[in-house]
């Protein structure tokens, strides 16, 4: 993810180790005893990789418990993001003074039936993926991006953001996409000065799709 975020922003990818490291009380509290093995993965990895990047700020490598809706919560002053897909795991901070949020994805890259499209893409993006040449799955880089965008969107606004809410153009040949948020959306969301318009970048690598972006400060 560090070929895709800027130097503001502090980007670990896990090792090995880090899907078996150690969790705070507060993390612990939240996964509960009866999580899954593949879920207890997943959660420590994103949390050891979340200590390592606020580290790599200069700052304390402080726990990352999470919300009623799983999302992480970052301590004051900070602003992050966590991913994770198959045998891949990545966490991205930034300070808040600098970077006003920070949102990225990685799935693997498979297409995708013709229902998950339609619940993923609207009419425009999926007529849109039809003219490309095939090898891509475009429908997978789309969702990555719109993942990325509701975590950019939701720690500012707090609420929901459906498939459907966002617009997405991808360029294939700048690596970059950019993301419409419906006005009804922005005009309805309870916060001051809510996203409208995101822009990312994405790369595909083998069978992985990684997508991220930024949301400058104002």
């Amino acid at each position: 993810m560090r070929d895709l975020l800027p130097p503001a922003v502090a980007v670990v990818v896990a090792q090995p180790d880090d899907w078996s490291g150690q969790l705070h009380a507060a993390e612990l509290a939240h996964l509960g005893e009866g999580a899954v093995e593949s879920r207890r993965r997943d959660f420590t990895a994103g949390r050891v990789c979340a200590r390592r990047a606020m580290a790599a700020l200069g700052l304390p490598p402080v726990a990352v418990p999470a919300a009623a809706d799983r999302s992480p919560v970052w301590p004051a002053g900070v602003v992050g993001t966590i991913t994770h897909t198959r045998d891949y795991c990545a966490a991205a901070v930034a300070r808040s003074s600098e970077v006003r949020a920070v949102g990225m994805d990685a799935e693997r890259h498979k297409e995708l039936s013709a229902g998950v499209r339609r619940l993923i893409c609207l009419p425009e993006e999926d007529d849109w993926c039809a003219r490309l040449a095939p090898g891509i799955s475009w429908p997978t880089v789309i969702f990555s991006a719109k993942e990325t965008v509701y975590k950019i969107w939701h720690p500012i606004v707090g609420g929901w953001l459906d498939f459907h809410d966002a617009l997405v153009h991808v360029d294939p040949d700048a690596g970059t996409f950019t993301a419409r948020i419906s006005p009804a959306r922005v005009d309805a969301a309870a916060a001051t000065h809510p996203p409208s318009l995101v822009t990312g970048r994405f790369a595909i690598d083998g069978d992985l799709v990684r997508t991220a972006a930024t949301l400058p400060t104002r």
